[in-house]
This record gives structure tokens, sequence and C-alpha cells, in this order.
């Protein structure tokens, strides 16, 4: 027979040290007391199958100079579980007769089959074993694992040393071919940490891809940190072998009604519990593996693919980098003076489409649990605006949250995030764990944030609207309770937490509604309008509800359940007056006497983490643009902004965050830049597209397409337009600059970026006076969206 490797089977050896980024102490003690009692049972059963083996060898008459028997696999690991085979390769010279060799391969094997025991086995030559190792990777990869159970040694060891030197030599194919191995096996089986009756072998991030992480690092191509999945691993081989018990089978399915048998074999509190483990187990082993992945398909690359004898590296901000396609906190770091720095290095990594190196992340983490560079309370606005990005970077997200969660880098961020990790939802409408769940509702919110006038509230609410689960208590009662705290230390004003607390308690009030109402009784309608108090909270609602249907799965959102809801929230529109176009904004009356003494004024409030600056200009065309641009060239990223012309001036007021790179800001210098731009805005738009250029080089997320509405009648003497987009570099230049070519005018204009969202609403006009017309308000719109794209 040959031999075919069926290795998967692993465990820790033992090993009780690095525990860390798994579970919580309390079920780390449980863990390593079971861990080490599964890995003494193992480890027995092995050593009875190495003296059976040896007594059945010894009786065979067998030269031990001419014949080995070696384990490989689990065997080979000294990890057997009660439903595996015992994988051999009997090994020999090639000096004996083949009658000779069959009669004494049938007084080894006959004895086993007759006590019913499970063998996997080949009879080899050292030289046939090389052949067929070079053929089939399951082989190769069992090979790394041989030991010797009994015979000649020199045998088992010459295999061995050859084993290890072609996976070796041949790695660069050899991994090729076990990561589109991995991948189809992923495709066809699932994810462990999601599946409601997991493949605790074959799944993916269980213990077939441990083998493969071992594999890997066998290679020498890359360095794997195994002990970081040392408890992930025990966890996985101790529900398998309680399975194989409970069960009496040797299968590796954890099938639902066997669940809480197998959780009362290892003494948990419920299925529950066991299956938490499980899922925070395989998604450490699926983190570590996608990490390694990346690690070693980037290894001394630089972003077009090449080999560099020295790595590139492209700065970002102060202390944050590019480098091998990963973003990289410097070395130097301060955390304790720079406690933005992880959430910034989060927000550019996600935006970016990047990981963030896990060295970087080490770092964090450690100075994080040494109480170092924790973030005050309330959090700055760029701390929010950080996290804000980092979630509305859509599925680029879902790896960036998942590394701050492993290395519990999350928990000192968001402690109410622990109570929900790897929470089960054992309901066949839910997909995911309760967290997962959650990170997915904002992947799907984040392609909303068109349709809504402050995605930043969308974008949170998504991420924590489940928060309240995991007790017997209405989880969105409970989730309103425990949002509000967090909301605010976020740093989230008191009418924005409102609103907050209203989407977590309602997020399923819509669909509902929609599903078991009847939609042409007023009263319907009215129950609606009576929680929901105007359109803003309305369309975050209806966006929110999207978000977590999808998230949820086809099962639970239909496209009947979809055009319910819609037709419902066209209802609630209708019976709500209100509007949510941006008003323009009122002057102070120091303001008036500052624009109508004609000169170029400037002031800057140091609010800490942002400026806030207000600049009173003589007016021109073009005004928004060139002030905007000199913001940019200073490094200063516009957070919102309100403008307003009052006879021949404007009137202008700032919220800018500094780059970490800029230079210290006084009004002197600011002065000089904009009366120098406003003397030749030729020249600065120069400089503005050689910082456009600089951004052009990193890589790119997909994000939603701009929207841009018109509003011919909001206002009396202007024509309103709404820009809704993903903020970039110098974002407000070009959009100033496409209205300034249009031949209009700016009257009035609200700036707001929330995370990587920009909305800016402008109140144009003829040059002459009055809004536009139809056929003029179109032209404008479609520059917009030709300079947007």
């Amino acid at each position: 027979m040959d031999y075919s490797c069926r290795s998967g089977c692993s465990c820790t050896h033992g090993r009780k040290g690095s525990r860390r980024n798994l579970v919580s102490s309390s079920i780390h003690v449980r863990q390593t007391k079971i861990g080490d009692m599964g890995t003494r049972e193992r480890r027995n059963r092995s050593n009875e199958g190495d003296l059976l083996l040896s007594s059945l060898f010894s009786s065979s008459g067998a030269n031990p100079h001419d014949v080995a028997i070696a384990a490989v696999g689990g065997f080979g690991r000294g990890e057997l579980s009660p439903g595996s085979d015992l994988d051999i390769v009997i090994i020999h010279t090639g000096g004996l007769l083949e009658k000779e060799l069959s009669e004494l391969v049938n007084k080894i094997l006959y004895p086993l089959w007759d006590k019913n025991v499970k063998i996997d086995h080949s009879v080899r030559t050292r030289s046939e074993i090389r052949d067929i190792a070079d053929s089939d990777l399951k082989v190769a990869m069992g090979l790394l694992d041989i030991r010797l159970v009994c015979g000649s040694a020199d045998l088992v060891a010459a295999v061995q040393v050859d084993a290890l030197e072609s996976w070796r030599r041949n790695s660069k194919s050899r991994l090729q071919e076990l990561e589109a191995s991995l991948t189809e096996r992923h495709k066809r089986i699932g994810e462990l940490a999601y599946l409601l009756e997991p493949d605790l072998k074959e799944a993916r991030g269980g213990l077939r891809d441990i083998t493969s992480l071992r594999a890997i690092h066998k290679s020498s191509a890359i360095a794997v940190p195994i002990e970081r999945i040392s408890v992930a691993e025990s966890i996985l081989a101790n529900v398998r072998e309680a399975l194989h018990i409970v069960s009496g089978r040797d299968k590796d399915r954890l099938l639902f009604q066997e669940q809480d048998k197998v959780a009362e074999h290892l003494g948990y509190t419920d299925a529950d519990a066991l299956m938490s483990d499980v899922a925070q187990a395989a998604r450490s082993v699926d983190y570590l593996l996608d990490s390694t992945w990346y690690r070693l398909a980037h290894k001394g690359k630089d972003g077009a693919g090449r080999f560099l004898k020295k790595v590139r590296s492209t700065p970002l901000s102060r202390d944050i980098s590019v480098s091998n396609k990963e973003v990289v906190i410097s070395g130097d770091a301060d955390f304790a003076l720079d406690p933005v720095i992880g959430l910034r290095a989060a927000a550019s990594a996600s935006q970016l489409g990047l990981p963030i190196s896990m060295d970087s992340l080490e770092r964090l983490s450690a100075s994080l649990s040494q109480n170092v560079g924790q973030l005050p309370n309330p959090w700055p606005r760029d701390a929010r605006e950080n996290l804000i990005s980092l979630i509305g970077a859509g599925s680029a997200m879902v790896q960036i949250f998942e590394a701050l969660d492993q290395e519990e880098i999350i928990f000192h961020w968001i402690p109410e995030w622990k109570a929900v990790r790897s929470l089960p939802q054992r309901n066949v409408l839910h997909r995911h764990t309760v967290d997962r769940h959650m990170v997915e509702t904002a992947v799907h919110a984040a392609a909303l944030t068109r349709q809504v006038h402050r995605p930043d509230i969308l974008l949170f609410s998504a991420l924590f609207h489940d928060i309240g689960k995991g007790t017997e208590e209405d989880h969105s009662e409970r989730g309103m309770r425990l949002i509000e705290p967090l909301a605010k230390r976020i740093g989230f004003d008191p009418e924005d937490v409102e609103i907050i607390k209203l989407l977590v308690k309602h997020h399923l009030l819509l669909s509902a509604t929609a599903t078991r109402r009847d939609l042409d009784d007023p009263a319907t309608i009215a129950s609606v309008v009576e929680v929901i108090p105007n359109l803003q909270v309305l369309e975050l609602l209806h966006a929110l509800s999207i978000a977590d249907g999808e998230a949820t799965g086809r099962a639970a959102w239909t496209d009947w359940k979809a055009s319910l809801v819609v037709e419902l929230v066209k209802r609630v529109e209708l019976a709500i007056t209100d509007n949510t176009v941006a008003l323009q904004p009122e002057l102070t009356e120091d303001q008036r006497q500052k624009a109508e003494s004609g000169v170029l004024a400037v002031s800057i409030e140091d609010r800490e983490s942002v400026y806030a600056i207000e600049i009173v200009v003589p007016d021109k065309t073009g005004l928004l643009s060139i002030v905007a641009g000199v913001l940019n060239l200073l490094r200063l990223d516009v957070r919102s902004a309100r403008t307003k012309s009052h006879g021949n001036s404007a009137v202008m007021e700032w919220i800018v965050i500094p780059d970490p790179h800029a230079p210290p800001l006084s009004e002197k210098k600011l002065h000089q830049e904009l009366h120098d731009a406003l003397e030749s805005k030729s020249s600065l738009a120069r400089r503005i597209e050689e910082r456009i250029e600089a951004y052009a080089q990193l890589p790119t997320i997909p994000v939603p397409d701009p929207i841009i509405d018109i509003f011919a009648d909001a206002a009396t003497d202007a024509t309103i337009i709404e820009v809704r987009s993903h903020d970039r570099p110098a974002l407000l230049f070009g959009i100033g600059d496409s209205i300034t070519k249009s031949n209009i005018d700016i009257r009035s204009a609200i700036v707001t970026t929330l995370g990587a969202e920009a909305i800016d609403t402008l109140y144009v006009t003829e040059i002459g006076g009055g809004p536009l017309s139809s056929e003029r308000a179109d032209e404008v719109a479609t520059r917009l969206r030709s300079a947007l794209k």
C-alpha cells in the first residue's frame, strides 16, 4: 500500500508559556490543565503504538540494520488521538527479495489488523521515499515529522535529512503548492470560527493549518512564531479528542448535537463557552497563517514586486511609514507622547489596504499592557477621526481589526469589546460570531456612507449595534445603556450620543415594522415617526438596517424584506417635514466689521489636538480653493469649515488637525502663505499637484462613487450643491477649482470631514448673482463628477 500522509492532529507538548492573545486568563488556567491532560493521553497512545510495533518488529525476525519502522504525521509528532490511524512507513535497504519483504511486512501488519488497529502504511526504500516525496505534497509534509519507532536508526535519520533538505531546497514551489491546496480546502470546507458545525481538522483555522504553519517554518523561507498559537493548538486538539471519545467515531466534524457532550467532557459551563473558545482558537490560527503568507509574499520586495537589497520605506506621517507593503510604526516612536499613533497607523493601514507589521503590533500591545500610551477620556478629536477612518475602509478594515483583536490592542481602546469577543450566536440565520457580525455590518455600512449625512455616526453605530448581546436581557435595551458611556469616551458630543443611542436601541425597528405591520395603516407610520425625530436619523436607521441585514446573510435579508423597508421609509419621509441640507452660517457683528474693513486678517486658536482658524479675506473667484490649498500645503487636515461672503470679503472658520510632520503654525506664517497664494494661484496649483502625485504612489482601496446633489429651490437666492465623497489629499482644493472653472461664485460653504468621508455643501450663484439655471447646475455637476473620478 502506498503511504499517504494524513498528518494534521497537533497539540502543545506540554507548553504552558506564551498563551497571549487568545483567551481570558480564567479560560487559560482551565485549558492549561486540560491541555496537559490531553497531551499526556495523546503521548501515551503514541507510546503504546510504539511498544506494539516494536514487539511485532522483534518477533518478525527483521534485521534491525536493514529495516526500520518510522512514524510520520500526527503519530510522528507523538500526538495520537483516539480515532487516529497509526501512520507508519516501513523503510528497507532494498537487499531483501520481494517474497521475503512481503512475509516480513505481513508479520507486522496482520496482527494489527486482527486487533482492529487502524493503520496507514507504506513500504519503501530511501530512494523510493525521495521519489514519492518529490511528487506528492502530503507525503513530503508528513515526512517532516518522521521519527524512529524501531529498527535501523541510520535509515530513518537518512530519510529525515533527505526530507528536510528537499523541503528547504524546493521551498519556493512547495509553498506555492501548499498555499494553493489550503485555498482550495478553505473554500470547500469553510471557516472553523464561524461554522455552526465545524470540521476541527480541515476547516480554515483548524489543526491542518497548524501543521501547515509548522511546515512553512521548517522550510526556513520565513520565521513563523508557532508559540503564538500554542494555546489555540491545545484547545483544538483537546476538543477533537473529546469529540472522538463522546461520539465513539473518528470523524472531526463537531456536530451541533454533540457540542453539549463535548463541553461537559472538557468541563465547560455550556456549549456556548466551548464554541467561543473554538472560534477564538481558530481565529488565532487563521491570523497567524494569513500574516505568514503575506510576509512571505512581500519579503524583500518593494511596492512594484521587485526584489531589493535594501527595503524601501515610504513615510506616511510622523513615526509611521510603509515598508515591505506593511504599515510600520517606527522603532523610535514614543507611545507615551503620541497615544494616538496606534489608531493613526490602523487608519492608515485600512485606508491603504495594507496590514500593520506584526512587530509594530507587538510593540503597541506591549506598551498598552504596561499602561503606556493610553488614550485620555474623552478621546481627542484626531483619535475619533482615525477610528472612523479605520471602520470606514470597508472590507480592508477586517484584517486590521482582527489584528487589533488578536494582539488585544482593541481591549485597551474599547474594553467593551472583550464581552462579545468570539461570542457564538448558534442561530442558523447568523453566519458569524457576535463580534465578527458587527465588523461585517460595519463593512456593509461603509458601502452606504454616500447615502447619509453623518457617515461617522453610521459607521460607529454599525460596529457596536449588537454590543448588548451576551445576556438574557434584551440586547437592544442593554446595548443602548452600554453605548452611551462608550460614545462619550470616544468623543461624540451629547446630541450625537443621543442619536447613537437611538440607533442601537431601534436598529431592528424598520425591518420588524416593515415585515410585521400593515404599511397602509396610518398607525404603523405614526409608530415609527414617534421614534424617529428627523430625516437625518431616518436615513441613518435605514442604512444601518440594510448593513445589519446584509451582514446577517441572505436568509435574513431578502429582496422582499429590503423592498418592504424601502416602502416604509418612503412613507415615513412624507410624514417628516424637515430636511438634511446644511444651513448657511451666520456671522457675528465682530466678523461683519472685519469683513467690511476689506483687509486680510488671520487668527489662530490652539485647541490642543486641533487648530481653530478664522480667516477674513477680500473675496475673489476661486478663494475657497486657494485657502484650502494653502492649508493642505501647510499639512493641515481640514475637518470642518464654514465660509460666508459679506460685502467684498469672505469670513472663513476652519477646524484643522495638524499632520504630525507639520511645522508649528503661527498667524504670521499663515498670513504670509495666504498673501503669496492670493497673488499667484498658479504656483500654488503646481505645489498641490506635486503633493497629490506623491500620494498617488500609495495603494488604494475601493470606495463608493461620489454623490453630487443639486437643490434648486432650497435657498431663495442661490443654488445648493452637495458633494459627498471619500476624502483625499487636496480634495477641497479640487472641488473649489472645478467651481471656479465653471465661472460661478461660492457664496457660502459648509465643509465637514468625518473620518475618511467628506460632505461639502456649497451655496453658489452666477458671477452677477442669482441661482443657477437647471442646465448650468447640471453642467457644474458633470464637471465635479469628472474631477472627483
